[in-house]
């Protein structure tokens, strides 16, 4: 059943590259967003370690908050999830900026 659903979602997925992204909140100068990327990757190489799948989704929230006339607060979070393993493999990136 597995491999009847990849066989429909990968030839999909490699269509294209989707991204997107949302504006969640935006009031009195503070503003977040939601966005996010699923990139569908497949390498063709005699080299093992850049062979094979590399699929990817990534998503993430960006916000900006105006503290004084002229200062503002930016704060982003994101979260990068590799499509091609298993789900006890751990395969996830947190990035703090």
């Amino acid at each position: 059943m597995k491999r009847n659903i990849l066989a429909i979602l990968v030839p999909a997925l490699l269509v294209a590259t989707t991204s997107h992204a949302a504006e969640i909140y935006n009031k009195d100068g503070n503003k977040l967003d939601l966005y996010g990327k699923v990139k569908a990757l497949h390498y063709f190489s005699d080299n093992n370690k850049s062979d094979g799948d590399k699929s990817y989704v990534r998503f993430g929230f960006k916000g900006a908050t105006q503290i004084t006339d002229q200062l503002t607060g930016y704060g982003q979070w994101e979260y990068n999830i590799a499509a091609n393993y298993a789900e006890s493999q751990e395969t996830k990136i947190t990035k703090h900026v």
